[in-house]
């Protein structure tokens, strides 16, 4: 089943790919009616996360909010695709970096890890490996359908970037330590963690919640790099990033220093543009479960 349901979507996914920009993107307006207005994509769930994460804003700014968020949603599974078939100079063009000098003067000491949330289009940030000359990896979550999971390994392995699944990382990213490669390592770090992973709590958006905390650990445990990627929409299928430091040497600094110097630059991210947040994620599912008493991080890296 997992098979024939890749081998009919996979032609279409490869005929939205090739469409010229005006087709293109007047795919993803027909897209968004059927998935704003039809069937109704987790709306329920948004509005929830708006509800929680904005709650200065009035509901008239909220529901505008949401609705861009829709039509931006539309246009980024789009140019997921379209990255079937994005050169490496098209991606330049649409895909621009500030500061990548900062990036380049961080990797001729150690590895970078380069954190980011899931925002404006994460998927390009994968082209970052272009102008690096440490080797890329882009941290990711294996999906279910096996053939679906080969396919976006494939993606993202365009642009001197080799995918490496969650769960590889720790000993992949300890292991290439030992044997002295250096790399830049893409965390997208704003996800929420089980309940019974959860070591520690800290507020994002104004609500308590676990956070992940293993990049923290890594940067301290190894000496790394840890940067924010701040990811800013130009314009309809065009980006800007900058990097933003946290700490140049991980194992100088303190206890969630990384962390909450990472969740302070999010929410800051978050504010200035929300319709550009992947709000279809329950990221404040666990609010209110916070335990009693300190909250502590072994941060165990092995």
């Amino acid at each position: 089943m997992q098979l024939f349901i890749f081998l009919l979507a996979y032609p279409v996914l490869w005929l939205i790919s090739i469409l010229p920009r005006p087709l293109f993107y007047g795919f993803s307006n027909v897209a968004f009616v059927l998935v704003f207005y039809v069937t109704r994509y987790r709306r329920k769930v948004v509005r929830e996360n708006l509800m929680l994460a904005l709650p200065e804003r009035s509901q008239s700014e909220r529901n505008k909010i949401e609705k861009e968020f829709y039509r931006h949603l539309c246009d980024l599974f789009l140019e997921m695709v379209k990255t079937m078939h994005l050169s490496k100079k098209e991606v330049a063009l649409r895909y621009s970096i500030k500061n990548i000098e900062y990036l380049r003067a961080l990797e001729k000491d150690r590895s970078v890890l380069v954190l980011c949330t899931h925002f404006a289009n994460w998927e390009w940030n994968t082209s970052i490996n272009n102008y690096v000359t440490s080797s890329g990896f882009a941290i990711y979550q294996k999906i279910g359908n096996p053939y679906f999971d080969r396919l976006i390994r494939k993606i993202r392995a365009k642009w001197n970037t080799e995918p490496l699944e969650q769960k590889e990382t720790v000993k992949r990213i300890i292991k290439n330590e030992k044997e002295g490669i250096r790399g830049v390592y893409g965390i997208v770090s704003d996800q929420s963690p089980m309940m019974s992973r959860a070591q520690y709590w800290s507020e994002f958006m104004g609500i308590k919640v676990p956070i992940f905390v293993g990049a923290e650990g890594l940067a301290r445990k190894l000496d790394l790099a840890a940067v924010f990627l701040k990811v800013t929409k130009v314009k309809r299928g065009y980006y800007e990033a900058e990097f933003i430091p946290i700490a140049e040497k991980g194992g100088a600094t303190a206890e969630h220093e990384i962390t909450e110097k990472f969740l302070r630059l999010a929410e800051q991210q978050i504010r200035e543009k929300p319709e550009h947040f992947l709000w279809t994620h329950r990221r404040w599912k666990h609010r209110g479960k916070a335990p009693s008493g300190p909250e502590r991080s072994t941060q165990t890296v092995s």
